[in-house]
């Protein structure tokens, strides 16, 4: 059963966007549980985001598009 990879509601205040300005793994990549795997960017602030469980990652969502909180970019099988 896979894990989703959702952008926290309570990251930033406001309802603002953000951007996805890196993946730390690879697609496919094999990773741990509180891994950091991804950093988004929002107001000109940088945000971590790690991996809610382990196993191999599969990336929903690119480089630097564009998402908010609540979205899915990718998930954990």
């Amino acid at each position: 059963m896979a894990t989703e990879i959702i952008i926290p509601s309570d990251l930033w205040e406001g309802d603002e966007e953000s951007v996805i300005t890196a993946w730390l793994a690879d697609d496919g990549a094999q990773v741990k549980e509180g891994a950091l795997i991804a950093e988004i960017m929002t107001a000109k602030v940088q945000h971590e985001i790690s991996a809610p469980a382990s196993g191999t990652l599969s990336i929903a969502k690119e480089q630097d598009a564009i998402v908010a909180k609540g979205y899915v970019i990718g998930t954990i099988e």
